[in-house]
């Protein structure tokens, strides 16, 4: 297994985060998405140690042994951009480096629009910045991909938690994968089929897709997590998108730290045009997008995300 530190209980905004830390220097705190943990950066916290900087991986607020807040509510942008504001004062840091993946890079996309001052630079994975439209993004989303979508499913019931919870090794078996469907393949498939991807209905497949993308070692990890935190809290923070929306009209939405993206070819959810649509509001931004690859872009590819993280951020923020 990939060599690991092991994690620290960390007082921000009101809670305790479970951190893992690697290195010293300038600090760059990775936001980990959904369904992952800390343990999702393994690959990438010791090659940026090495490289001079102290790599910090939170468990962020609802996982894997940080605290868990009993509102929906507590889990909304702002709570969430205050915890690692809270974590820059403990480090006694005016601002760092950020790195997020799914849900991390969606909100570290907020955070550049409200704390943009707490940012150095950003790497963004997979995820491209989306600007706010006028409609409440669940009307909307309901309206295209029909009430089986996994985030509206996650809006309607508890359905999900009760299922994942009662067998996390059986859902993360089924979310950690390398699928066989390629960018090509996906655009053949009639549109209907792909719109309305449903975590239930993955996870309920007797023949699953696609390879196991984790060894069974570091499999294990993020089963043994799940199983002790369990899936409501994580899932409470899609239950805020309507909120997080209502809240945040009138923000300006345009980027302005310099940004690195690293996109993934295969992660079907994601368009090319998305990621075109992201230029016109990143004023600072460099974009690769790996070939071969799907939605588990650090853990799939780690070589090739570690090499384009260390090349930008020796041209822009070499160690001090």
């Amino acid at each position: 297994m990939t060599e690991f530190p092991e994690s620290t209980r960390i007082a921000t905004n009101g809670i305790e985060l479970s951190t893992h830390i690697m290195g010293d220097g300038d600090p760059i705190i990775l936001c980990h998405g959904f369904p992952e943990i800390a343990y999702s950066w393994r690959h990438q916290l010791p090659a940026l140690a090495a490289a001079g900087y102290q790599a910090i991986a939170p468990n962020q607020r609802g996982y894997a042994g940080s605290s868990q807040p009993p509102n929906v509510t507590d889990y909304d942008i702002f709570h969430l951009i205050d915890d690692l504001c809270g974590l820059l004062d403990r480090f006694g840091q005016e601002q760092a480096l950020f790195v997020g993946h799914d849900w991390g890079a969606l909100l570290l996309w907020q955070m550049a629009l409200l704390k943009p001052e707490r940012i150095r630079g950003l790497i963004m994975l997979n995820i491209p910045f989306a600007p706010r439209r006028d409609i409440d993004p669940m009307v909307m989303t309901r309206d295209v991909l029909g009430d089986d979508f996994y985030i509206i499913n996650f809006q309607d019931s508890d359905e999900a938690d009760r299922a994942f919870d009662a067998d996390p090794e059986r859902f993360l078996r089924a979310m950690y994968r390398r699928l066989p469907a390629t960018r090509a393949a996906f655009n053949r498939t009639p549109l209907k089929q792909r719109q309305a991807f449903s975590m239930l209905r993955e996870m309920r497949k007797t023949d699953l897709p696609g390879t196991p993308l984790l060894e069974e070692q570091e499999f294990r990890v993020f089963v043994d997590a799940f199983r002790t935190s369990g899936f409501t809290a994580p899932i409470n923070w899609y239950r805020n998108w309507s909120r997080n929306w209502a809240m945040t009209e009138g923000v300006e939405q345009r980027v302005g730290v310099p940004t690195l993206f690293i996109g993934a070819n295969d992660d079907v959810l994601i368009a090319p045009e998305h990621i075109e649509t992201m230029r016109r509001y990143v004023d600072d931004l460099e974009v690769h997008v790996l070939d071969d690859c799907g939605h588990w872009t650090q853990q799939e590819h780690p070589e090739a995300v570690n090499a384009l993280m260390l090349d930008w951020l020796s041209k822009r923020f070499p160690p001090r």
